[in-house]
């Protein structure tokens, strides 16, 4: 299942469109660790408002459907990720077997993707134009030297203003599971497997991991999905906009942005981080260690706060195209075989490592519905998907900051 949300609107898909073309964390010193032969991720996400789009059907289908009085309940995402540094016995193949209440069957298959040339597509026409106009912070005015504004026709000429948006390097070293890092992979969701994660599906409960390029992993859950976002966004006084959501359970904080792309190429960008801190690891699952540092760096706002304005300068440049999203990063759970010792003196070899990550995320338009609203006309009909209907594709986003924004918006990502 796509984290993306399959936008339709004619004018910020365009403009995003010509736009787009544009291991193990080392351990302390004082215990000696090698790494492991497998590493296993799992990252559970809730998605409402109009980002549950994307999990419950999505496209126009899903936006027709919200705008008739279909309802729009909130859906759940699973991505799940294995690396090994085995080779397979034969063809590649693992699977996940989940307990009875994931809705799922007894597993999912962990699908090794076949590697494929990377495409190189001619750019055809003009180069881009337009401006996108960077604000950040939250306030009823923006503060001093902003807007930053770049040159769309400049970034196409090489000239990326640096610092533009985050890197991993903002954050604590977290491992990763990846195609690249991996002498064998799999993952699901994938183009071999039909099911989707149902609104109500559960985690909790017994969990393994079997293939025949890794060791068995075990591990039990009792951490379910985390609760959805609900809220609002209201106009404030000299022509802001106040955000207000619920305090999610077990969120480790949050992080908001506004997205605007207006006839004539020119975008609007705003991210409620005290500093100009956009995209990339904010975008993903963070671990609460990650989000205490970005809490103390204030790219991240913490648990505690739940509201936040949107400048009257964003607003105003916006126009009436301004999309909101914000996401609520939640708990961590670790698992290990064997586990660490607890004397720091002993080596530690473990077979294989786990991490499952949650998050909760909305997205829904300023001048539109609020999120609660769309939220509440969910029906108990639509909660037990069926589970035919294959998940989106996910198609590879270019690099850089094009395919950045593409992603966030959902433009073929």
């Amino acid at each position: 299942m796509s984290t993306s949300l399959h936008l339709r609107s004619a004018a910020p898909r365009a403009a995003l469109l010509s736009f787009s073309f544009v291991l193990l964390a080392t351990p302390g010193a004082s215990q000696q660790a090698s790494g492991p032969i497998a590493r296993y991720s799992m990252d559970a996400g809730t998605m409402s408002g109009m980002a549950a789009m994307a999990g419950g059907g999505g496209g126009m289908g899903g936006a027709m459907s919200m705008m008739m009085g279909g309802g729009n309940q909130p859906v759940h995402e699973l991505v799940l990720r294995l690396g090994s540094t085995r080779a397979p016995s034969g063809a590649p193949a693992a699977e996940h077997y989940m307990p009875a209440g994931a809705r799922l069957g007894a597993s999912v298959p962990l699908v090794t993707p076949k590697v494929t040339p990377s495409e190189q597509q001619a750019i055809p026409g003009e180069k881009p134009k337009g401006r996108l106009l960077i604000y950040w912070g939250c306030g009823a005015t923006a503060g001093p030297n902003q807007p930053v504004v770049i040159d769309f026709a400049k970034i196409a000429n090489g000239q990326m203003p640096p610092g533009l948006y985050m890197t991993g390097a903002a954050i604590p070293q977290e491992w990763q599971v990846r195609f690249s890092n991996s002498k064998t992979y799999g993952e699901w969701p994938n183009g071999k497997d039909r099911k989707t994660v149902s609104a109500n599906s559960s985690l909790i409960g017994d969990h393994r991991i079997a293939g025949n390029y890794s060791p068995e992993i075990k591990f039990a859950l009792n951490q379910d999905f985390m609760p959805p976002i609900t809220g609002r966004a209201s106009p404030a006084a000299g022509g802001a906009t106040q955000l207000s959501w619920n305090a999610v359970p077990n969120a480790t904080g949050y992080y908001a942005w506004v997205f605007a792309a207006k006839q004539g190429g020119d975008m609007v960008w705003w991210a409620s981080s005290a500093s100009q801190a956009f995209g990339g690891p904010v975008w993903d699952w963070l671990s609460p260690g990650a989000v205490r540092k970005l809490i103390g760096d204030k790219i991240v706002m913490p648990p505690s706060q739940t509201s936040c304005t949107v400048p009257s300068q964003v607003v105003q440049s916006g126009g009436d195209m301004l999309m909101g999203s914000l996401y609520a990063y939640g708990p961590e759970a670790n698992f290990a075989y064997p586990p660490r010792p607890a004397d720091p003196k002993i080596a530690w070899k473990p077979e294989w490592i786990a991490r499952v990550r949650y998050r909760s995320n909305t997205m829904w338009m300023l001048n539109g519905p609020d999120m609660g609203s769309m939220m509440s006309q969910g029906s108990d009909d639509s909660a037990d998907a069926s589970g035919d209907n294959p998940p989106p594709k996910k198609k590879k986003c270019k690099g850089g900051l094009g395919g950045m924004l593409a992603g966030a918006m959902g433009a073929g990502c």
